[in-house]
């Protein structure tokens, strides 16, 4: 049987814009790619696919192929990521391309709700940041759409590489380099290696990097790039001053001004807690004036940006203020998580801290530093959560540290915390979230 081209299977895909991947979300006109795992084969699921109202499905092993809504390829994998380079070489729109170790989907959001103000933009929904999701996200970019965020996640060398060949960025961001996935990168230098392949792809390609200027790493790698900074330098073009963080924060900016007087600046509150998360939305007040949004549209796109799924909300449970920043944790965030907590102004703190996963041969290390950096702060009140953190604690803080989220939170239950403020950060593996619904509602 003939297998069909790129230039035939986009053909198809301007017929029926919408591509699937489940057949338990499958939608009516569809175009279904049979993606293979290491424990199902989509093959086996494209002729449901077809009776839940695909129009076509993507196959790649001939046995499967019944009829001519079916259609063969040599790789369903890579004809998804062929057909979306495809696509978006012919979108005229500018693509701002984000990556980093940590606040990556914080800062796509606040972007992505800042430039909504003035354009029609789409933006990577929830985590489809990597080899598939990037894909899936190009091709959702709808037709009249005039601005697209693309996230791009990796944990191995090469990757980001790859998804630029993907997305092709005209704007590029780097979040922060930190110490994430150290496993699969190999060490610190290899997730600065691994990150830095997007300024790579902007020196390449002419693409413009908005660049956080308080960070030396970050400024010395695109020392050669074409750059608009931010930070709270006062060289940076956008040049912002934090005024409070106790929790959400409050803060002013200015803009390639001259006059660095922040007296008649706007004061603006945003949603977000943690002074860590200052540098994720000054990026997005930078990238809105460089697109030439007006200043009450960037402000009201901070102001109404409301952080959700477990990333830096600040959530009420009964008289306890929590802290919920449990999506993930690397050592870079937990720091700065433990650090801006520190700061808070109040006496009844309590730490509930996950196990940070995939360091590899560093997990032990990472985790016995998170538990001297809470000795060194004095955090009267902690649970540990994790074999990780057992491990790490040599037997000495056994009676406050817990193997799993099920046993924290039995833990919770009956201690009742009440009037306390309660940060509860780790990997979403260890699923912390089973901690906040032990609180007292």
């Amino acid at each position: 049987m003939k297998k069909i081209s790129t230039e035939e299977l986009y053909s198809k895909y301007i017929q029926h814009p919408i591509v699937c991947t489940d057949t338990r979300s499958i939608k009516k006109d569809s175009l279904f790619f049979a993606l293979k795992g290491d424990s199902f084969n989509g093959n086996t699921f494209a002729g449901k696919a077809i009776e839940l109202g695909s129009s076509y499905a993507i196959i790649d092993e001939e046995k499967y192929c019944v009829s001519d809504k079916f259609l063969l390829v040599d790789d369903v994998l890579t004809a998804l990521q062929e057909l979306s380079k495809y696509y978006r070489k012919q979108l005229s729109i500018p693509i701002i391309g984000i990556t980093g170790s940590n606040g990556k989907t914080t800062t796509k959001e606040l972007v992505s709700s800042v430039l909504s103000k003035k354009y029609k933009t789409y933006y990577t929904q929830g985590n489809l940041n990597n080899h598939i999701g990037v894909s899936l996200t190009l091709l959702s970019i709808p037709n009249d759409c005039e601005i697209a965020v693309v996230e791009m996640g990796a944990n191995h060398q090469n990757e980001i590489e790859f998804l630029c060949s993907l997305s092709r960025p005209n704007y590029v961001i780097i979040t922060n380099i930190g110490r994430a996935h150290l496993e699969g990168f190999g060490g610190i230098k290899g997730v600065i290696k691994g990150k830095n392949e997007l300024y790579q792809y902007a020196a390449k390609n002419g693409s413009l990097a908005f660049v956080n200027n308080n960070n030396d790493l970050l400024s010395a790698l695109s020392n050669k790039l074409q750059k608009i900074t931010y930070g709270t330098r006062i060289d940076s073009n956008c040049y912002g001053k934090l005024l409070e963080a106790n929790p959400v924060m409050k803060f002013s900016y200015l803009y390639n001004k001259e006059d660095v007087d922040f007296t008649s600046a706007p004061i603006i509150t945003s949603h977000l807690m943690g002074e860590y998360n200052f540098e994720n939305i000054l990026c997005a007040v930078c990238v809105g004036n460089y697109f030439n949004v007006a200043a009450e549209k960037i402000i009201e796109g901070i102001e109404s940006y409301v952080p959700s799924n477990n990333r830096s909300q600040l959530i009420q449970k009964g008289t306890n203020t929590v802290l919920m920043d449990a999506y993930n944790a690397n050592p870079s965030s937990m720091k700065a998580a433990l650090e801006n907590f520190w700061l808070i102004d109040t006496p009844n703190k309590i730490l509930v801290l996950g196990d940070m996963l995939e360091l590899g041969e560093d997990s032990h290390k990472e985790h016995k530093h998170i538990i001297e950096l809470i000795q060194q702060k004095g955090f009267a009140n902690f649970i540990l959560v994790g074999k990780e953190f057992i491990d790490a604690g040599d037997g000495k803080i056994d009676n406050t540290t817990f193997e799993d989220s099920k046993k924290a939170a039995k833990y919770v239950m009956k201690k009742k915390f009440t009037n306390a403020y309660i940060l509860i950060k780790g990997s979403r593996g260890i699923k912390m979230e089973k901690v906040l619904e032990a609180l007292p509602d």
